[in-house]
């Protein structure tokens, strides 16, 4: 299959983007001792990636949405790192702590079931596309739950968000406002979820500007 390039370059434009917000949260993660990605937001994302960098090439030949899924895995498996090490801290105080580590792998579980049910159900490139668009605007509510929950800006920086909110927008014009073969034409559910994401997004960018001097989480850990 032929990557046109202006498609290509979207793709690669978002890839840059997201890989800027694992990086920034890996890195933001250990220095803060916290996780970045909300939990349910990164189950989501580990289960969406794991899939497509194992059927991706198989199913449609784009070696380009290959690498970029592979790396996002590995990336994410960094966040997850730091999610297993901090996120106890986190953890309803009401709960055991020994339900921790199940209710994560709980999780993860049932992120990677859901995504096989869009797959199964539309297809693998509808599917996944319906699947990464609606997962992305629930990490836009997540995110800002996030932080008014934390009431700080520990783990958070205003790269991760305006990354998210560019690495959202580019996939949001390929498949809302172009249109490509696999929706034979744009697609206005992709565009609509699209849409709110950046809305939610600009939300979350506006709210940490104006958190700047709020003070960051203790380091010691729990």
């Amino acid at each position: 299959m032929t990557e046109e390039p202006f498609p290509l370059f979207l793709m690669i434009f978002s890839g840059a983007c997201w890989t800027l917000v694992y990086l920034d949260g890996i890195r933001l993660g250990l220095r803060d001792r916290t996780y970045a990605i909300p939990f349910c937001a990164l189950a989501l994302n580990l289960a969406w990636e794991l899939l497509n960098a194992v059927i991706e090439f198989r199913e449609s030949g784009l070696v380009t949405q290959v690498w970029i899924s592979s790396i996002w895995l590995l990336l994410d498996l960094g966040i997850l790192y730091t999610f297993l090490r901090y996120g106890r801290r986190e953890f309803p105080e009401r709960l055991p702590s020994s339900w921790f580590l199940p209710w994560t792998l709980l999780a993860i579980a049932v992120a990677l079931v859901l995504q096989l049910a869009f797959i199964l159900e539309f297809g693998f490139l509808v599917g996944r596309a319906y699947a990464a668009f609606l997962q992305n605007l629930l990490m836009s509510v997540l995110f800002i739950g996030m932080l008014v929950r934390r009431g700080h800006r520990g783990g958070q920086s205003l790269t991760i968000a305006v990354s998210k909110w560019l690495g959202t927008l580019a996939p949001t014009i390929l498949f809302g406002v172009l249109g490509t073969s696999t929706f034979e034409g744009p697609s206005s559910f992709i565009l609509i979820i699209g849409l709110f994401c950046a809305l939610f997004d600009l939300i979350y960018i506006w709210m940490l500007a104006q958190t700047q001097l709020w003070p960051r989480p203790a380091t010691n850990s729990r």
